[in-house]
């Protein structure tokens, strides 16, 4: 007696701008030239595919490829550490240095804080939506010029010396902003300072942040040129998917046949031997 074995076979799944960057000044206060996004704006590249099916019984469904990108560590980019940073010494700066009841304290900290928030509302928004992402980026970015702003006006109004680039104090300063990103880092043997020393720390702080925000939009903007919208995505992954339907019930019908050939030609041998 002939015995017919199992067939089985498996199926693999199938596996989208110019800088804007800071010139001039910004350049020469030596900012990061990339920033790091611990791989919250990582594309999902790589798509496990289901275990083989069977021929003989029922298969496992197709899992549909996930679309939303992994977004949303606003916490892990060093655009948001850094606007941390500048946010606390702010609030120092405008609770030590300015009077009770001046409104600039209100505008400074309003300022750098619209620029932190804002950061990280878009973030949160940039698994859905690459123009809100984008839009609120932008106005995190228009909040730290205007701060910058008022910094340079206090030193201005009140004799203060803002330092030259080629000031030694200067050249130490963004050395030590270029390298460190914790708030906690611009904290420490803060009230030693002067309200002149820590100003133009803040400056120096605020064309870094600049710069690197200036790179951080260039690399949004590119994301969505190349990866398209959540509209675009969720067509492509329905797209996909049934792509992907089609080719393993096609691959099952020509499978089938196959076995049925196979299953008429044993029981004509056999019949051929009784």
């Amino acid at each position: 007696m002939i015995e017919n074995k199992d067939h089985r076979v498996g199926n693999e799944a199938n596996g989208a701008n110019g800088a804007n960057e800071a010139h001039g000044a910004y350049e020469a206060y030596g900012a990061y030239e990339a920033y790091e996004a611990n791989g919250a704006y990582e594309a999902n590249e790589a798509y496990e595919a289901h275990e083989p099916y069977e021929v003989y019984g029922a298969h496992r469904p197709i899992a549909p490829k996930p679309f939303l990108p992994k977004k949303g560590n606003y916490e892990g980019l060093l655009v948001y550490k850094k606007a941390t940073a500048i946010y606390d010494l702010t609030f120092y700066f405008t609770q030590r240095f300015l009077a009770k009841g001046d409104r600039t304290i209100d505008q400074m900290v309003q300022a750098a804080r619209s620029g932190k928030q804002n950061i990280a509302e878009g973030s949160a928004a940039s698994a859905t939506s690459a123009e809100t992402e984008l839009k609120l980026t932008n106005v995190a970015r228009a909040s730290m010029k205007e701060l910058l702003v008022d910094y340079e006006d206090y030193l201005r109004v009140r004799n203060l010396q803002q330092w030259s680039l080629q000031d030694e104090r200067s050249v130490k300063t963004r050395e030590f902003c270029k390298h460190h990103v914790e708030a906690a880092d611009f904290m420490t043997d803060i009230d030693r300072r002067s309200d002149e020393a820590i100003a133009n720390i803040a400056i120096t702080l605020l064309h870094q942040f600049d710069n690197m925000m200036g790179k951080f939009i260039s690399r949004l903007q590119s994301d969505f040129v190349e990866q398209g919208g959540i509209r675009e995505r969720m067509t492509a992954a329905r797209l996909g998917y049934r792509s992907t339907q089609k080719t393993r019930i096609e691959e099952l019908e020509a499978e089938n046949a196959r076995l049925r050939a196979r299953i008429a030609e044993l029981e004509s041998q056999k019949g051929g031997r009784g």
